[in-house]
């Protein structure tokens, strides 16, 4: 539940991210979604450095705590990590301001990178507000805290684009290729400002939750009958054994996209002589399918971030079973998401596209690459969530080595079809599936070696492909009959989605894919049952 209540504002989070890209990529053109997305990409970066990882480190510090009823430890754990961030927050704000020109490649992409330094430093406050409260098995702060940060990004991002181009340049007509490489910089940084604002609305939204539940955290505090006292050096150490194995998986896990861009920018620069704005155009093509593909895991994300307090309490317990039960019954969660969304996402890619991004001169690029990366998506969300496993029971290391392994693999394999074919976007895209499924394989066999855990493959896998497979043709079949009467892509893209999703949830229990007991589990799971029964597919 906890997890549906997660995912439920994840989603919905990266919709609204995705929605208001539309507008956006209008206002300032897909060069300047490139030089959004290369400055992003380094900003993400330095964010997973400093404090990306701390809501799922200090929940995991926390939630042990908790565990052992040490309330007033757990408080001063989250009183330190505040000043962890804070000092790691403010350095890494100063790299992002003064050394932009050394991470991007292009004077407008390092002044966008600029606008992003106040962000790093907010996160990392509002990344320890959040591990306290999942650390207490409760989403609803982070999920509520995460759509305030959508909805003002998005109205934000693209008022200070308009504003910003305004200014400096006086009109939002498109001129000149100078005047329009201008007019996409100075539109990117401005959509960057609102980041910054959508990060500073939830860090006050997360100050005053916690402000209304102080009574109740001092009232326990004060009942705290434990004879242990961790003293601020001991919990500040334990704090840096602790974040700092998060933060290096985290870090590493994603440096693909920002080491990808790297050599994509470097080798189309230097070896084929193409010219910065052309790069940065194409790389906001690449941006658009991205951010699609990124939509269903956010999924695995949110069972990711729910999962490690229970699993580290069960690890910290040494109750094996209860470990091996969550993680079983999250990777089918996840699977039976995840497979039909990457099905759904290669078969209907044009049509989401064309709703999505609808300029005529990228639509056919950004749905081939679309359908390329779907099939990450199944990698990704497999390999998230088996992270956070490993994490959780204390093996943060073996994250970091196979995520560095699977680096190892990739970077080769896109520095090669780069230089030697002609696929450009497409071997970045196809670099992305040798990563993800390599730390999927390497975590699934770490797993099975620390904990004994081994996933039922035939009703976890097998049955959501097969009830995908028979989705996906009768989503495409829906579309095109639809498409062919009425002409709406919108209209026809929507009936194919809600009929490929009733026949997927159907053939799933039907298939014995899902028992009542497990869709009872479900958000709404009442309901579903309801359904299913009158639908005669449950007894």
């Amino acid at each position: 539940m906890q997890a549906g209540i997660l995912a439920a504002a994840g989603i919905l989070s990266r919709l609204i991210g995705l929605l208001y890209r539309s507008p956006l990529t209008a206002i300032i053109g897909a060069e300047g979604m490139g030089y959004y997305q290369m400055a992003y990409n380094i900003y993400t970066m330095i964010l997973l450095i400093s404090s990306y990882s701390i809501p799922s480190a200090i929940s995991k510090v926390i939630a042990q705590k908790l565990a052992w009823k040490e309330y007033r430890n757990a408080h001063r754990i989250y009183r330190t990590s505040l000043w962890y961030v804070l000092l790691v927050g403010t350095a890494a704000g100063l790299v992002l301001f003064f050394g932009g020109p050394y991470l991007v490649e292009g004077e407008a992409a390092a002044k966008v990178l600029k606008v992003f330094a106040p962000t790093v430093f907010l996160s990392g406050i509002l990344g320890v507000m959040r591990g306290y409260f999942q650390a207490h098995k409760s989403m609803l702060q982070t999920s509520v805290s995460q759509i305030v940060e959508q909805l003002i990004n998005a109205a934000v991002s693209i008022l200070a684009a308009v504003l910003l181009i305004r200014a400096v340049l006086g009109t939002l007509e498109w001129k000149d290729a100078a005047f329009n490489s201008s007019r996409s910089m100075y539109g990117a940084a401005g959509s960057a400002v609102g980041t910054t604002a959508g990060v500073l609305f939830a860090l006050l939204f997360m100050w005053g939750v916690y402000a209304l539940n102080r009574p109740l955290i001092r009232r326990r505090i004060d009942r705290d009958r434990s004879e242990r006292q961790d003293t601020y050096g001991d919990i500040f150490r334990m704090i840096m054994g602790v974040v700092t194995p998060f933060i290096l998986s985290t870090a590493v896990y994603n440096l693909s996209a920002a080491l990808n861009q790297t050599i994509y920018s470097k080798i189309l620069r230097y070896w084929r002589e193409v010219s910065a704005e052309n790069i940065s155009y194409y790389y906001g093509i690449l941006s658009e399918a991205v951010t699609i593909s990124n939509i269903p895991i956010a999924f695995a994300s949110a069972m990711a971030a729910a999962m490690i307090p229970a699993v580290t309490q069960y690890a910290a317990c040494k109750d094996w079973d209860k470990v091996r039960e969550k993680i079983q019954l999250a990777v089918k969660t996840t699977m039976i998401i995840s497979i039909p969304c990457a099905a759904g996402l290669c078969i209907l890619a044009k049509p989401v596209v064309m709703l999505l991004y609808p300029q005529a001169d990228t639509v056919e690029m950004a749905s081939r690459l679309l359908m390329v990366l779907a099939v990450s998506v199944i990698f990704y969300a497999l390999s998230t969530l088996s992270n956070s496993c490993l994490q959780g029971m204390g093996k943060t290391g073996m994250p970091i080595f196979h995520a560095g392994v699977a680096l190892a693999l990739q970077t080769p394999v896109a520095a090669l079809l780069l230089l030697f074919t002609q696929w450009n976007l497409f071997a970045l895209a196809l670099a992305n599936i040798v990563y993800s499924l390599t730390i999927c394989i390497l975590n699934q066999l770490s797993l099975r070696k620390v904990v004994g855990y081994r996933q039922q493959v035939w009703k976890t896998f097998l049955i959501p492909l097969l009830a995908a497979g028979f989705m996906g043709g009768l989503a495409w079949a829906a579309y095109e009959g639809l498409h062919l009467l009425t002409g709406a892509n919108a209209v026809s893209l929507g009936a194919a989605v809600v009929l490929g999703a009733a026949a997927y949830f159907a053939l799933l229990i039907l298939l014995r894919g899902l028992t009542e007991e497990e869709l009872r589990g479900f958000p709404k799971g009442r309901l579903l049952v309801k359904a299913a029964k009158k639908c005669r597919l449950l007894k």
